[in-house]
């Protein structure tokens, strides 16, 4: 062991260091103040400059082309980003140069929950993998820590506070939920294909991957080269692959796990979160990784987040042609062979291509007694998957309305699995639930 130094930020002793990186900050705090002075707006980067740049760019926008509208749209969220980082750049500033007194006040306290919001529901969902069950908790996080706001007397970071509230509300209700998964049965007169049943989890929803970007948005990395927030809403660790084998961890287990191995949190934080000696975190983190590399897939990273973006895009446009013209020839070039096809919450379920383009044939065909009637699809994204939310304008009607939000897993560039949700998560993905009938013309 030698010495570790002197802190960059207050100058305070840092703790010896053995092997391993060095550390260059005392705390947390100091990573976080000497982050907001290395990202402090610069001088040409004023409030007023920007909000004229916002009032110039929305004159000037074209409309038309869809192509250059799109771009310029683009443009104009990049500067809105900027502004929205001063704002809360000044925040903070305020914030500190205020004294804290006994207590919050309640307007403050408002909004210090606020301010914590989406972090706070995105850990919700880590723990209990869904996206309804999420909003409820957030609820009960924020109604528990208002009864008890009085006992916060700013000797503990807010957000580990916090934290603690939100993971025992999410520890009760697995207790209390006892959910557990289990496995999808045959249905009578259903023909799911001949492999093995899928495990079957009705709780589980997707995340909308626009709600991961406005975390991105908003919260700021503490250091340059370790960003938990940004860890937090990285890919691998939030594919449904990997939210459903978190929910075969018992529920003090699944917390250990999320906080070390997700949040990247230190052994001692998450021991004190959750009340925990660190030996006993750090035995249920060692039963909770065993756990998951056995339910895990062995792919986890073998393409770059570049190269599968790419290759899915190209799946995504295929899948959507192939749906809307009823193409089943292309879908099963996109399918691969043991494709698994689920709907929670409800009990249906398919496994193979065969199986799946059977069930497909079916509802494209309009002599079929199960003819759904004419498709469109729009593609977005959820837990950092591609995603296409389907639209159904059944017969004798004149709109499209939403119908299903399809979850695609590609591996080896052919669909995998296919998860398909309520139409009401379609809206959470920020996409109407209607969309007006198509020209003729353009369909030919």
């Amino acid at each position: 062991m030698v010495d570790g130094g002197r802190c960059s930020v207050c100058g305070a002793a840092l703790p010896p260091r053995g092997r391993g990186r060095r550390a260059v900050y005392c705390s947390a705090g100091c990573r976080q103040r000497a982050y907001r002075e290395r990202t402090r707006p610069q001088a040409d980067k004023d409030p007023a400059t920007l909000v004229a740049d916002v009032e110039r760019r929305a004159r000037e926008m074209v409309l038309d082309p869809a192509a250059v509208f799109r771009k310029e749209v683009e443009a104009l969220s990049g500067v809105v980003r900027e502004l929205r980082k001063v704002a809360l750049a000044v925040k903070e500033d305020r914030a500190r140069e205020e004294e804290p007194g006994p207590g919050p006040s309640e307007e403050a306290f408002a909004d210090l929950l606020t301010s914590h919001r989406r972090h706070l529901h995105l850990l919700c969902y880590r723990m209990v993998g869904s996206y309804d069950d999420a909003d409820d908790l957030l609820q009960e996080t924020f109604l528990r820590a208002w009864r008890d706001r009085d006992s916060f007397e700013h000797r503990s970071a807010a957000r580990t506070w916090l934290h603690r509230i939100a993971t025992n509300v999410c520890l009760d209700h697995l207790r209390r939920t006892g959910r557990r998964p289990q496995r999808y049965t045959p249905l009578p007169g259903i023909d799911s294909g001949p492999g093995e049943p899928p495990e079957r989890m009705p709780w589980l929803q997707p995340y909308p991957d626009r709600r991961l970007d406005d975390i991105l948005d908003e919260i700021p990395a503490v250091d340059e080269s370790t960003a938990p927030e940004s860890a937090a809403v990285s890919r691998e660790t939030l594919e449904l692959v990997f939210l459903a084998a978190l929910q075969h961890l018992p529920p003090r287990q699944r917390a250990v796990l999320i906080y070390r191995d997700v949040l990247g949190r230190p052994a001692e934080e998450t021991a004190g979160i959750l009340a925990m000696s660190v030996p006993a975190a750090n035995s249920a983190l060692q039963r909770a990784r065993q756990t998951l590399r056995e339910r895990l897939p062995a792919r986890r990273t073998e393409w770059t987040a570049a190269g599968r973006t790419r290759e899915e895009q190209d799946i995504v446009e295929r899948y959507v042609f192939a749906a809307e013209h009823a193409d089943l020839a292309m879908m099963a070039e996109l399918l691969s062979a043991d494709a698994v096809l689920t709907m929670p919450p409800n009990a249906v379920w398919f496994t193979g291509r065969e199986a799946i383009l059977a069930q497909v044939a079916a509802t494209f065909d309009p002599a079929s007694p199960r003819f759904f009637g004419r498709w469109r699809f729009v593609p977005t994204a959820a837990n950092r998957m591609p995603a296409v939310a389907g639209y159904v304008q059944r017969p004798g009607t004149s709109v499209y309305r939403a119908h299903n939000l399809d979850v695609l897993r590609v591996e080896n560039g052919r669909i995998v699995e296919i998860t398909t949700f309520e139409t009401h998560l379609i809206a959470a993905c920020g996409l109407p639930l209607t969309l007006p009938m198509r020209n003729p013309v353009a369909d030919v």
